[in-house]
């Protein structure tokens, strides 16, 4: 979910690379795993009614902007090349956890079936 939800930035920087003004975004995808899986309690809800303190896995708050390394004139500050590189490393990521968590559930069915 966290790598799809960085996918989703990232795709969102990349369409907005030449809209002026528009700052790029992105979050520290290991620090928002330890957060979630750390030993630090976080709120949860645990009926549907509850309020949520968040709007999804990663709150807004979470969600720096970029530092340019150019910026462009119009005050855009998308490095296309920068997005592409994090986007192809996230995808690979992705893929590869989803090939982990296949694996392991195939091992789990093949244990229970004998």
């Amino acid at each position: 979910m966290l790598r799809a939800k960085r996918a989703e930035v990232l795709a969102n920087n990349m369409a907005n690379a030449d809209t002026p003004g528009f700052k790029a975004r992105d979050f520290d995808f290991e620090a928002v795993l330890n957060r979630e899986t750390g030993d630090i309690p976080q709120l949860r809800t645990t009926r549907p009614r509850h309020i949520r303190t968040d709007a999804g896995p990663v709150p807004q708050a979470l969600l720096a902007y970029r530092v340019p390394n150019q910026p462009s004139l119009d005050g855009n500050t998308v490095d296309n090349q920068l997005e592409q590189v994090a986007f192809a490393e996230n995808a690979m990521k992705y893929q590869a956890s989803l090939r982990f968590l296949d694996g392991k559930i195939k091992g789990l069915l093949t244990a229970i079936k004998g």
